[in-house]
């Protein structure tokens, strides 16, 4: 298992939890094509490609956008999953059983107030996943869609600006999913047979039923 992301050290401590015959840490930034590039060529052979960078940044009507958050945006959640799939696709085919698994968001199907560059971007590489599965039907290629709700992890500590008051707020209340939750869904997609493709799969706590409606019943 090879992983990738900008901060190393933080992978460089997973590897060494998983342990050095389990897992390589690398230096990766998807909005970097270099990056990408150098990431690849340490990489010969793959069967799996998962995309988990993203992330959403401020909650700013339309009227109001910022253009650069906006790229920002794009640039991770749309461009990376191209420059990423893009660059292991050879290798992916070439293995007999390459996959694709795309860490998105309910934000691609259910826009709200607020979100219009988060959901622009969620719902483009969405497209682009539906379309590579459209492109390479009939070659040893799967392409999995996990779409998850309300996870507490850094995504609202970096949508808010590092304010940590208001990322609390975000999931006070209820309980919303966890990482481990999301990863062990990617598990059991990548571990099923070469002819089952989890076309989408749609994930959330149990206190939410859109994006919009949480139950905070449990807030003290």
């Amino acid at each position: 298992m090879v992983l990738g992301a900008r901060r190393l050290d933080r992978l460089q401590a997973l590897a060494t939890e998983l342990g050095s015959e389990v897992a390589t840490a690398l230096p990766l930034d998807v909005t970097e094509p270099t990056s990408v590039e150098a990431f690849s060529r340490e990489v010969p052979e793959c069967r799996l490609v998962v995309h988990a960078a993203g992330g959403a940044l401020g909650l700013d009507p339309v009227a109001d956008a910022d253009e650069s958050r906006w790229r920002t945006m794009y640039e991770t959640n749309v461009l990376g999953v191209l420059r990423v799939t893009r660059a292991f696709l050879p290798a992916l085919l070439a293995s007999g059983d390459g996959q694709v698994v795309l860490i998105g968001s309910v934000a691609s199907f259910e826009p709200y107030a607020g979100g219009a560059g988060y959901n622009a971007a969620k719902a483009a590489a969405s497209s682009l996943a539906d379309v590579l599965r459209i492109e390479h039907v009939g070659r040893p290629l799967r392409v999995s869609e996990i779409d998850p709700g309300m996870v507490e992890t850094e995504f609202s500590l970096v949508r808010f600006d590092g304010d940590a008051e208001r990322a609390a707020a975000t999931y006070r209340g209820m309980t919303p999913l966890t990482a481990s939750d999301v990863a062990e869904v990617v598990a059991f997609v990548a571990s099923r047979p070469a002819h089952v493709d989890l076309d989408r799969i749609v994930m959330r706590p149990r206190d939410q039923a859109r994006v919009w409606l949480v139950d905070r019943s449990k807030q003290a």
